[in-house]
């Protein structure tokens, strides 16, 4: 009997992929750029570590109560979807077969394996069947918004304790260039690593999140600059 062949796929960590790298993105790039504005309007160490702290706390909450609304609202949508196809074949059984037949046959296959692959779905878990080939939903990929909330909010403290931890370690009559130093590198590294499980370029994932975070700090360097020569 020929072993079955096993093949790897990245497409099945685009989930916690996404949700990771924005968390931590985001908790970097966001918390760095309070600080950065913050040290170059002269501030004292203590006064950059409390809006580090509070961007930091602030920043997690967000992250995590925008993942549990909008993947609430997907889990909404689904459950309604869901609800309207077990009415739907219960109303009309044989309806439903055919259109999953057409949806089958529309892929590649005859119109008469169509029917029998139909039929035999349909005798065994239609609604999990039409849930999966209709509607594309499927258990890997339901929505679950505790674990998305829980997620983004660990990944976006993970990323914010960088810039702090840097202000505290920096000498502060560094910070300034320290801290923007410190949190480039570790953007370019996000961004490799980030590259790396998705299967791309690492320096092209490098260089993406570091124009970014370049444009981010260089912008609230120059407001806090201002905010400081002024008063």
């Amino acid at each position: 009997m020929t072993a079955p062949h096993r093949e790897r796929h990245r497409i099945d960590r685009v989930g916690w992929l996404r949700a990771s790298v924005l968390g931590a993105n985001d908790g970097l790039l966001s918390t760095a750029s309070l600080v950065v504005g913050v040290t170059a309007s002269g501030a004292d160490r203590p006064a950059i570590l409390v809006a580090g702290l509070a961007g930091l706390v602030a920043g997690a909450f967000s992250m995590a109560a925008g993942e549990y609304v909008s993947v609430s609202s997907q889990a909404d949508l689904e459950a309604a979807d869901l609800a309207r196809e077990k009415a739907e074949l219960a109303a009309d059984p044989v309806a439903e077969e055919a259109e999953l037949a057409a949806i089958y046959h529309a892929r590649g296959l005859s119109e008469a394996t169509a029917r029998l692959v139909a039929r035999e779905l349909m005798a065994g878990d239609p609604l999990a069947a039409h849930a999966r080939d209709e509607l594309g939903i499927t258990d890997e990929g339901a929505a679950r918004p505790v674990q998305a909330a829980l997620a983004s909010a660990a990944s976006f403290s993970v990323g914010a304790a960088v810039p702090l931890l840097l202000a505290i370690l920096v000498p502060h009559s560094a910070a300034l260039w320290g801290i923007v130093a410190g949190v480039l590198v570790c953007l370019a590294a996000l961004g490799a690593v980030s590259a790396t499980a998705g299967g791309a370029s690492q320096s092209r994932g490098a260089v993406r999140v570091l124009i970014w975070g370049v444009l981010a700090m260089s912008a609230t360097a120059a407001i806090g600059h201002l905010a400081g020569t002024a008063l």
